[in-house]
């Protein structure tokens, strides 16, 4: 991680890289930061002389919108199997080593010993290094944990709450909700992020049983809640769900999130190969995106629900399986970063500030090389990151 002191960073920043992918690629080759924000997109900009501008030469490499990731256990999950098996909270270096400029911190299976306020104090502490840092209030629990002790205040009053999750459905570890309670979470959330300007959206961790997204059809089908307030995750747990979310994203117009497990198993599939089978099966790839589920336990049970181990989640699978994507000609490049930066933008309602190289837009850039692994990575004009070590 770069010092984060103020008095060491200039208002203004000039990147000078080789390509510009905003995700379409551009003619400019250089970006202009001015508090914060791209100001400038061009060729051969000069800057006055005497002005305070901090020069990045990177002409070997190619900017493009920071990363975006929406599933992240920055407190740890885990605790399935007791105190002993909680996972670690995670380090805002291993955030931004990824070229990853956005998070969004969640909590899973444990909303007792880790709480929506503790949540917040992690999410506080990675936007104090730099990092830009959202959170889901609740758990896998209906009625959910929050900070306020109300749905709609939490998203009213707090800055960084921009929705509900991960609400667990159809996996033996949830609250086993009712199809009212779901619709009525939801409609919650809905109305609490109309009345702070926010999507409010329900992130949705979908387990392996037999409903599968049932619930999430029956709330679309029967209510006025439009398929944008939901998401649900982990749809690549196994084939038979893939499949289910394909129909279900078709249907409806509604996005599915695919996980980069780091070993999908003997039933599941790589965040690699989920998105080609979504591709595949003519789901528009605007209608998906791809998260990390980072620092969250990846437990295992026997066939009786009992629990026999665990491992805990990485976020190297999620920039491995998008780098393979586009080395495979799956998808180009350009449409291939709406996966983990535009789209997920679009559906946390971030998108008039992030998932964009454009003028006005957060500076949030990621330098890759030219095996697309990040070099660099700045947020809001700040180089948070630099993989040589440079300051």
């Amino acid at each position: 991680m770069m010092s984060l002191d103020e008095r060491d960073v200039p208002l203004l920043t000039l990147l000078r890289v080789g390509r510009i992918f905003a995700p379409a690629p551009l003619e400019a080759t250089d970006l202009l930061i001015a508090d914060g924000r791209i100001a400038v997109l061009g060729r051969d900009l000069a800057v006055p002389e005497g002005w305070p501008v901090r020069l990045v030469e990177a002409r070997d490499l190619t900017a493009v919108p920071a990363f975006i990731d929406q599933h992240v256990h920055v407190t740890g999950g885990g605790g399935e199997g007791g105190c002993g098996s909680r996972c670690p909270e995670i380090t805002a270096r291993e955030i931004v080593a990824m070229g990853i400029g956005t998070v969004v911190g969640v909590l899973g299976t444990d909303g007792i010993s880790r709480s929506p306020a503790d949540l917040l104090a992690k999410v506080r502490g990675l936007k104090a290094e730099g990092i830009a840092a959202y959170m889901y209030t609740g758990s896998y629990r209906v009625p959910p944990p929050t900070l306020t002790g109300d749905v709609q205040r939490d998203l009213a009053w707090i800055p960084e709450v921009i929705g509900l999750g991960e609400l667990a459905i159809s996996d033996h570890r949830s609250s086993q909700p009712r199809q009212d309670e779901i619709a009525r979470l939801v409609g919650e959330a809905r109305v609490g992020g109309m009345l702070a300007g926010k999507r409010g959206i329900c992130h949705f961790h979908v387990g392996d049983g037999q409903r599968g997204l049932e619930p999430l059809r029956q709330l679309l089908a029967e209510t006025e809640i439009p398929a944008e307030q939901v998401i649900p995750t982990h749809v690549n747990r196994h084939r038979a769900l893939l499949e289910e979310a394909a129909d279900y994203a078709l249907a409806f117009a509604a996005s599915v999130d695919v996980t980069a497990f780091d070993d999908p198993g003997e039933e599941g599939l790589s965040g690699f190969e989920a998105v080609s089978r979504l591709l595949a099966r003519g789901v528009p790839v605007e209608r998906i995106t791809m998260s990390s589920d980072c620092n969250g336990s990846l437990p295992e049970f026997d066939t009786q629900g009992n629990y026999i181990g665990m491992r805990v989640a990485r976020n190297t699978a999620l920039i491995a399986d998008w780098q393979r994507l586009v080395r495979e000609e799956v998808l180009p490049l350009d449409q291939a970063l709406g996966l983990i930066s535009g789209h997920v933008a679009r559906v946390l309602g971030l998108h008039d500030r992030k998932g964009r190289l454009a003028i006005g837009h957060d500076a949030d850039v990621t330098l890759l090389d030219g095996n697309l692994q990040p070099q660099q990575t700045f947020v809001a004009g700040k180089r948070l990151y630099a993989r040589d070590g440079s300051p």
